[in-house]
Formats: structure tokens, sequence, C-alpha cells
């Protein structure tokens, strides 16, 4: 149908996040019963055609989290259409480009890591759905020692807190260890990477280096999907990726082994895609 008299979206904005790009724009006036907004986008373009090979979603929001982009700067040219509860389409909105931020990932040297970065918690153990099985698995927690323990045995797909009646109802402690050869000269930074988190009480952790207290980090909430599902990267899936990347306060990292502890004491599990550590 003609979009003549369909409100046409204006304001439409992006902020370029990691993994990720945000869409929003001003919402149509009350005088339109708005069905849904349309959400358009091609790579790699300053435009992008309307059309059913371009449809993005459609959400009855003024927002829209373009998601599971990955750890390089991927870019955008986006277009919203209007439909409002008749089937009749609005003109598109004018086209805006944008691009997601780079990952340290892409940037940096890997110093330790566990897991691969992609999207995807399967390499990990218990995955893609036994949590049951961690109490019995890891009743002390994870200690994992980069370079001598598998990911598939020694470290859980899920790490729990003291919400989950499953694992407890208690604090639970991850420890890194890895050993380097010097200190670092450059700066040194942490990528964590989820598939998923508990989508009203993710929590946070403690974070610590070497027995001194950085921070406590908060996770952002997800979709409660991770414990039964693995894949964040297939067409369709509930999993709510989120990333976490900071750089890491100079002289905290020696010459022989160190230990970087996550102590989860605050809210439900999180689901792990990566964990690292990167100097730039």
């Amino acid at each position: 149908m003609s979009g003549r008299h369909v409100r046409t979206v204006t304001g439409l904005r992006a902020e370029g996040q990691l993994g990720r790009i945000v869409l929003d724009w001003t919402p149509v006036p009350w005088d339109t019963v708005v069905d849904h907004y349309a959400v358009y986008g091609a790579p790699d373009a300053a435009d992008v055609e309307v059309s059913p090979a371009t449809l993005l979603t459609k959400t009855v929001y003024p927002r829209f989290v373009h998601g599971s982009l990955g750890g390089n700067a991927r870019r955008f040219a986006y277009r919203v259409v209007t439909v409002d509860a008749a089937g009749a389409r609005s003109r598109p909105s004018a086209p805006l480009a944008a691009s997601s931020q780079v990952s340290v990932t892409s940037t940096g040297s890997p110093l330790a890591v566990v897991g691969r970065y992609d999207g995807k918690g399967l390499e990990f153990a218990l995955s893609p759905n036994g949590y049951s099985r961690y109490p019995a698995t890891f009743p002390n927690g994870v200690d994992f020692r980069v370079g001598t323990d598998a990911p598939g045995t020694g470290w859980s797909y899920l790490q729990p807190g003291p919400a989950d009646s499953w694992a407890g109802r208690r604090t639970h402690t991850f420890r890194l260890r890895f050993d380097l050869t010097a200190a670092p000269a450059g700066e040194m930074w942490l990528a964590i990477w989820l598939i998923d988190s508990h989508a009203t009480i993710p929590g946070s952790a403690v974070l610590d280096v070497n027995g001194t207290t950085v921070d406590r980090l908060r996770f952002e909430g997800g979709a409660t999907r991770g414990s039964l599902e693995g894949d964040a990267t297939v067409p369709g899936t509930r999993l709510r990726p989120s990333y976490l990347e900071r750089p890491l306060p100079a002289g905290l990292f020696r010459p022989g082994e160190n230990v970087l502890t996550l102590v989860k004491d605050e809210g439900s599990w999180i689901a792990w895609d990566a964990i690292g550590l990167f100097e730039v």
C-alpha cells in the first residue's frame, strides 16, 4: 500500500559499540497507529535498498540493537520504515551509516586466552546444557592453567552466582593462571565476551589480579537462554551476547605465574564466549 499518509521516521541516530550498533529514532506521532517499524540494513555501504533481502528486523519500539557483529569494526547503512495497523507503509527514512567499534581481540596481542571469541560457548565444559552437573564437576569453582588445561574439561560454560539454586546459592570463583617470560611492556587489556546472561539478575563479579582487587565488573542482562543453548551465531537465536573490555592498571603483572580471579558473588549466571588478556 502507498505510504502517503503514514508518517516517515525522523531523527534516526546510531551509536557504534563493541560488537554491535545501537539505532534509535523519534517515534512517529500518536495519530499514526503503528504496527511496527521495519529496519533495513546493508554492510559496507552508504545507503540501503528497502527490500525483503535487506530487512533486519521488525520492532514495535523506536530502537534496535544490531548485535553479533564480532570484534572487527563493521559498517552498515540503515533505513527505517513505519508500518501502520492497516499494513500501509511510510516512505523510508533518510539513510544513515554507522560503524561498530573494533575489539582489542583484533588489535592487541594475546597473552592468555580461554575460548575462541566467535559467538559460541560450545568449546567449554558441560556446554550447551549440562549445568546440573556443575556442582559435582567444579565443586571448588574453576582453576584453569593456560597451556596445560583444556577448555572442554577445565572451564565451565557457565559461571554461577549466589542466586542460582542449582549451584548451591553461593559465591563461585574462577581462576585463570598463565605464565609470562617478562612483565608486559605495553598496556594490558581484559576482554570478556559472553554469549548470554541471566535477563534480570546478571549481577557482578570482583576482578582480582595477583592478589590485588582491581574492580567490580557488572554484567549486562541477557535472555536467560545461555544455560540451554551455546551458539549465538544461529539465525534467529534468542541468545543476547554482551562484551566487556577494559584496560588494567600498570604494574599488576610479573614474570612467571600470574593469576586472574573472578569472584561471582552477586546475582545469577553468565555464559562464556571467551576470556583473555591482550597487550596493546
